[in-house]
């Protein structure tokens, strides 16, 4: 047998604090001309991320400018889930609401 090079193996980086933490879905969005209200920080605007997590029966919905590593949670984006199944539904529905390219 010869020896074959195998190309080396990537790992993504690893992402920052609370979404490695937690069961989650992640979205690249452009909210509409009014950008996204926060609990922290007020309104961000332009190139952000969404993160829809699940922990402790409930569903938080986070943003953070897009490749940053401060997450800041969504005004009114916390929901009690009887059922962790039903984070897709809520993660797509809050890309729904909050993704307007268009404006």
């Amino acid at each position: 047998m010869t020896d074959v090079e195998q190309p080396p193996e990537t790992t993504p980086p690893p992402e920052t604090a609370p979404a490695a933490e937690v069961p989650g879905r992640t979205t690249d969005i452009v909210p509409g001309p009014g950008g996204v209200m926060t609990d922290e920080v007020g309104v961000v605007t332009g190139e952000l991320t969404l993160r829809t997590e699940f922990a402790d029966g409930e569903a938080v919905v986070r943003v953070q400018y897009k490749e940053a590593e401060e997450w800041y949670v969504v005004t009114g984006g916390r929901v009690k889930l009887a059922d962790p199944t039903d984070l897709d539904a809520v993660h797509t529905l809050a890309v729904g609401l909050l993704h307007r390219p268009e404006g």
